[in-house]
């Protein structure tokens, strides 16, 4: 099983530098990013919840742009960024958190940690 955080911005350096000066100024949001990165780089509580989410429960994490999911993560997730997909072990994916989700951990790792461990529970 394998999240997928989808970003609300695009990524390499345009998609960066973009977001980075719209959210300055306030054209710009992206609760996950709110969730995953200090100003500068990814928070040390978010590489400690990756650590163990897969170690603890097996599942891996990974974080990509709009402009770098694959066609099946575009279709489960296009116009709702940002948000977390779930892969399972048959390549399925869906939904498991939306936007709103995110908004509610108001960019705190234990926060979504703990929404995401419920959800979780599901599968």
């Amino acid at each position: 099983m394998k999240l997928i955080g989808v970003y609300n911005a695009n990524g390499g350096l345009a998609g960066e530098l973009s977001y980075f000066f719209g959210h300055l100024i306030g054209l710009a949001e992206c609760k996950l990013c709110d969730i995953t990165h200090s100003p500068f780089a990814k928070k040390a509580e978010w590489k400690a919840m990756e650590k163990r989410l897969h170690d603890e429960l097996g599942v891996d994490f990974v974080l990509v742009h709009r402009n770098e999911r694959t066609d099946a993560q575009r279709a489960a997730s296009d116009g709702r960024e940002p948000c977390i997909l779930i892969e399972d072990n048959a390549g399925g994916i869906s939904m498991i958190l939306d936007w709103t989700d995110l908004k509610l951990a108001a960019g705190s790792v234990p926060a979504f940690e703990r929404a995401i461990r419920a959800k979780l529970l599901m599968y």
